[in-house]
Formats: structure tokens, C-alpha cells, sequence
């Protein structure tokens, strides 16, 4: 998980650091296939998350990537699903990186699962059936949150992705040359098991 913190507090509203930095979302919206726009719920209950860091720097945005163990149980899917509503409604946003498909436990996704305690419409998310893998990027402030969706394929390059910083400034998340960096920095053993060249000793 990165976190990203803001250093002063500024005299606008908690949710929003200060305009700096950043792409304009009115100048360049981000460049995903979908985009999907939700009334936030009022939550009844609701997780609370604090957050500090020893700087006294708030938090500003997180990036989630999704593991097995966040898909084993159904409590995992639900911890991991309070966390991310409860950080959106702190007014931190977040980027979902969940590189596998739906299971038991997540049958509409993790994905599918956030969207279900944020949206008031209670309308399903129409996930590709040749795209079973979720990148999402949840922008948070009220009194809606817009989300940006890719749905790649197994095998499919990962698209780059917007983190918001705040409600009209994001970065771009380059997530494939990433995950190529970090795959060519494996030791070779384990590169060999993953693509089934070598299978652990039993």
C-alpha cells in the first residue's frame, strides 16, 4: 500500500490540499475506457480509519493492490471493503489495483463490493466478461464520487491510471511499466516457477 500526504492544511475544505501539482481533470480527463459517477450512501455504520504520520502530514490518496489473502474469506473482502469506504468518506481517494478475478467470497469483485456501500442506485457494475481483472480510481469528496475503471483480460498490459490528489488534479499511475520493473528485478528461480518453467520441490 502507498499512501501519499499533503503537508499543510489548507483553508479550503478537509478533502481538498492545495492546487498544486497535478493534471487538471477539465484540461485532461484521464485516459480510461469507463467512467462511472455514484450517489454516495449515508453510511449507518461506519468503520472509523485513522491515519497519522509522524510528520503530522494528512493523508491525501492511497493505492490498494489487492492480494489473495484480501479474497480468502468473506471477513478479508469485507475488512478490505470497510477500509476503502471509510478512507473515501475521509476524503482520501483511491486507486484499486485487483489483478484477480472474482471468487466466492467477491462474486461482483472487490470492486463490485465498494460499489455496492457507496451507491444509492444500487445499480450493478457492468464488468466485461473478457475483462475479469479490476483497475479503479475512486475520486473522494461529496457529495459524489466519480469513478475511473479499466476491466483488462489476463495477460493484458496494465492501462496507466489517474490517482487523485484531489477532486480536479490527479497523476498518472504508469501500473504495467511498474510491474515490468519489478518483475525483471525477480530472482530468476522465482520467475521460473511463476511461468511454470520449475516447480517447487514437494
Amino acid at each position: 500500500m502507498l499512501t501519499l500526504h499533503e503537508s499543510a492544511a489548507p483553508p479550503e475544505p478537509v478533502w481538498l490540499p492545495p492546487d498544486t501539482g497535478g493534471i487538471a481533470v477539465a484540461e485532461a480527463p484521464p485516459r480510461v475506457r469507463y467512467k462511472r459517477t455514484v450517489e454516495v450512501a449515508p453510511l449507518t455504520r461506519r468503520r472509523s480509519l485513522a491515519i497519522r504520520h509522524v510528520t503530522g502530514h494528512r493523508l491525501v490518496a492511497l493505492i490498494e493492490i489487492v492480494s489473495p489473502a484480501n479474497k480468502d474469506r468473506a471477513r478479508h473482502v469485507g475488512d478490505l471493503v470497510n477500509k476503502a469506504v471509510s478512507a473515501l468518506a475521509r476524503g482520501v481517494h483511491l486507486l484499486l489495483v485487483d489483478l484477480f478475478p472474482p471468487g466466492p467470497h467477491d462474486p461482483s469483485a472487490i470492486h463490485g463490493c465498494i460499489l455496492e456501500c457507496l451507491d444509492l442506485s444500487s445499480e450493478p457494475d457492468d464488468m466485461p466478461s473478457d475483462g475479469p481483472l479490476t483497475l479503479a480510481s475512486y475520486v473522494a469528496g461529496p457529495p459524489v464520487d466519480d469513478i475511473y475503471l479499466e476491466h483488462p483480460a489476463v495477460g493484458e498490459s496494465l492501462a496507466e491510471m489517474p490517482l487523485f490528489l484531489r477532486p480536479d488534479r490527479y497523476v498518472n499511475v504508469p501500473l504495467d511499466p511498474t510491474y515490468q520493473a519489478s518483475y525483471r528485478g525477480m530472482p530468476a528461480f522465482w520467475r521460473d516457477v511463476l511461468e511454470g518453467r520449475r516447480t517447487l520441490p514437494s
